[in-house]
């Protein structure tokens, strides 16, 4: 077997091992999951150096970040071409979808390649100023987003309507699509749909960047990936590097036209830091004069950048804070801006927050979902909970556990069960024994809390027909009230609820809150 068949067979490995773990970011029967479904997110040097360093704060969670790191130090850029699999998606896009006749010009100037430098530069100064961008460009962080939050639910709902069809034909259709149902049910399908707030957005993003393989192979990787620029920089002089036998070399350019992150130049020069050691050049050179070892030269190609252009791209970094920045311009916190229990206090959730989704891919009712502008700009695409979509279960402590970087603490079912992230109030215009028109007690049933945060005194009120009788109206006991959410969720009226919840009251910020027994608004 070749190295070449290594490389693809650890692609296809890692990307396997990546998939398992996302479909395994749910709830299994089980508050504790078993495994550490983030493991990918935790090995990434970019997003635990944005975390500490816009968080200011050491976290234990991203310690694994130095293996990579360290193993890119010692052997160059093998992550981006054996591990990645943003990189093994970009690969199969590349032969499949987008394969075409190889060509030894590129459509795309060499010099773009620094775009990646001086984005990674524009984000750790911005990270030092505490505003987190990496987020919109981390290739992990990106991917896990884009398939919570758009490729899972599309294919979600994909495959129940072809079942769907497939059983109202019957037999025979039915003898082969129930049983593969049935497994795809008990490993694969959601058990309800999931829906999220801006999913084409996110699935767009991610579609140009496949889209991007038609102009340039790895266009992504060699130009935008800030992720890349980093480990280029780590990996410039480790021991793995490419070398050639310049006497036996009969300059064909066969590996100048094919190497998938142009790193090779005039057949023999090599820029150790764009190599990703994919061996492609090694498996085409008619004479077999490539090789990857420790041995030749040790000097690296410098970098294609200006101080200038640098020190703008730092410079920018830091001026664009207070423009991002909602506090900047004296904008109050939105009351529709309910982060998860455990969550940090704002100005430290935002710092450490990754916007991986994973908090929401593990949300059982699937009340969490990526914020718009409830935040600010600095706050887009970060959980926040939307109660007439789902609500928080009261027995779940899950998005606590899959946080990658500690911006919701973990914390055990007894403790989460009396964190408060909002209140629920009353709309006494819109619920019905209100407005004297029936009586209803949904969401009375459903409030979990150990002694009812939803209390009914009866009242007497007109109805619409001019008569006088006794409605159980509903009360909220804000003492016990946590803000869940589920009230809002199972409210039975069709368009907005009756009931609705606000961040009033919460706790994550350590403030206390002077309870009352109150209605609505």
């Amino acid at each position: 077997m070749t190295v070449r068949n290594l490389r693809r067979l650890s692609q296809g490995l890692v990307f396997t091992v990546f998939v398992f773990l996302f479909l395994n970011t749910e709830y299994k029967d089980n508050d504790v999951l078993r495994y550490a479904v983030n493991v990918f997110l935790r090995l990434d040097p970019l997003v635990a150096g944005a975390a500490l360093t816009a968080g200011r704060a050491l976290i234990g969670l991203v310690w694994p970040a130095l293996i990579t790191l360290a193993a890119t130090i010692l052997l160059g850029r093998f992550f981006c071409g054996w591990f990645c699999p943003m990189g093994a998606i970009l690969d199969a896009a590349s032969a499949t979808l987008f394969r075409r006749r190889k060509s030894r010009a590129s459509a795309v100037p060499a010099s773009w390649r620094r775009l990646k430098y001086l984005l990674l530069a524009f984000l750790a100064v911005s990270s030092i100023f505490t505003l987190q961008w990496v987020f919109l460009f981390d290739p992990i962080s990106l991917l896990i987003r884009t398939l919570t939050v758009s490729v899972y639910p599309a294919l979600n709902a994909l495959l129940h309507a072809l079942f769907g069809t497939a059983y109202k034909a019957g037999p025979p259709v039915t003898w082969i699509s129930e049983p593969a149902y049935g497994f795809l049910r008990s490993h694969f399908l959601a058990f309800e749909q999931p829906v999220f707030r801006s999913a084409v957005v996110v699935g767009g993003i991610f579609a140009a960047i496949l889209a991007a393989e038609r102009i340039q192979r790895r266009f992504w990787c060699r130009n935008l990936c800030p992720l890349g620029a980093l480990l280029a920089l780590a990996g410039r002089y480790g021991l793995l590097r490419r070398r050639v036998e310049a006497a036996a070399c009969i300059r064909c350019g066969l590996c100048d036209g094919d190497c998938r992150t142009g790193a090779i130049r005039d057949h023999l020069v090599t820029d150790h830091g764009e190599c990703i050691g994919c061996m492609d050049c090694r498996a085409i050179c008619p004479e077999k004069v490539v090789f990857f070892s420790g041995k030749g030269e040790r000097k690296s190609e410098a970098v294609d950048l200006t101080r200038r252009t640098v020190l703008a791209a730092a410079a920018i970094g830091a001026v664009s804070v207070p423009f991002f920045r909602s506090q900047a311009h004296g904008k109050a916190p939105s009351q529709w801006l309910i982060r998860p229990p455990g969550a940090l206090p704002e100005s430290e959730f935002l710092a450490r927050c990754t916007r991986c989704g994973e908090c929401m891919r593990v949300c059982i009712a699937n009340g969490l979902q990526p914020t718009a502008f409830e935040a600010g700009l600095e706050g887009l695409w970060s959980p926040v909970l939307v109660a007439r979509i789902g609500y928080c279960e009261y027995n779940c402590t899950l998005c606590g556990q899959v946080c990658p970087t500690g911006a919701i603490r973990r914390m055990p079912v007894d403790e989460k069960r009396k964190v408060k992230i909002g209140l629920a109030e009353v709309d006494r215009s819109h619920c019905l024994p209100w407005k004297g028109e029936s009586d209803c007690i949904v969401c009375e049933e459903h409030c979990p809390t150990g002694k009812k945060a939803i209390v009914f005194l009866e009242e007497k009120s007109l109805t619409p027909d001019g008569q006088l009788r006794p409605f159980k109206r509903p009360w909220i006991d804000e003492r016990e009230c946590i803000g869940c959410g589920i009230c809002e969720t199972k409210c039975p009226l069709p368009d907005r609820a009756a009931i609705v919840v606000t961040s009033r009251g919460e706790t994550r910020a350590g403030v206390s809150y002077t309870a009352t027994r109150g209605g609505g608004y």
